[in-house]
């Protein structure tokens, strides 16, 4: 299935897909920033949406979780050996160099790391993210997040309290559309976010290079600035 943002890459040389979500992100948030938001034409999801909930933008995504695979626990095992005293001590000494390897490999598995949990496709709403993949799906609500950040341009960073389990998470979302993510997470919950302040959730010198290029965008960073102003 063709993207619904490949228009930008074909006509625009040196454009790279990244640019053209950044593109469409400054206007969705150009459009927040001025109330226009239910202007915008309808946007097909799979998503369940709740009353007055608007689709903005679909996209593809990765989630990676930062957990252990393991809680340092291991089976220790012990040996019983009859024979000559040569057969009983490397006996033992096979035991032991066995239950040293498993407890070193248990340790190691209880160290937190990111990880991969599958790929999907994000649907990101006036009110959430929804990531849908098998075993792995979030419906993360931009006022239920605890922390939030974009850590790298494709790199939408939060972390929350699983409303079922009551354990806390901190999960990434690695999508083009990281920004869009932490501009709606920030404006619901986060106003005062440096990041969001400072213009952060765009690459330095943005709106310049899109000008450059032919494909001007609106200046969504000061729109939203004044509108915090009002």
């Amino acid at each position: 299935m063709t993207s619904p943002y490949a228009a930008g890459i074909e006509r625009h040389p040196g454009w790279s897909w990244l640019d053209e979500y950044l593109w469409v992100t400054c206007e969705i948030v150009a459009d927040l920033a001025e109330g226009r938001l239910d202007r915008r034409p309808p946007i097909a999801t799979v998503a369940r949406l709740e009353p007055r909930e608007r689709a903005l933008a679909v996209g593809p995504a990765s989630r990676w979780t930062w957990r252990a695979f393991g809680d340092g626990s291991y089976t220790h095992q012990s040996v019983v050996a009859f024979g000559s005293p040569a057969f009983v001590l490397g006996s033992m000494a096979g035991s032991a160099l066995g239950n040293s390897a498993r407890r070193r490999a248990a340790a190691a598995a209880a160290v937190p790391r990111w990880v991969e949990d599958g790929h999907g496709e994000i649907t990101v709403t006036t009110r959430k993210v929804y990531f849908g993949c098998p075993g792995s799906a979030l419906d993360l609500e931009w006022g239920g997040l605890d922390t939030i950040d974009l850590v790298a341009p494709e790199v939408f960073q939060t972390s929350f309290r699983n409303a079922y389990t009551g354990l806390h998470w901190t999960v990434q979302l690695h999508t083009p559309f990281a920004s869009l993510l932490f501009v709606l997470a920030a404006v619901t919950a986060f106003p005062a976010h440096p990041r969001l302040l400072e213009g952060g959730w765009l690459p330095p010198g943005f709106e310049q290079r899109c000008a450059e290029i032919g494909r001007p965008c609106r200046p969504a960073h000061r729109l939203l600035l004044n509108r915090s102003y009002e």
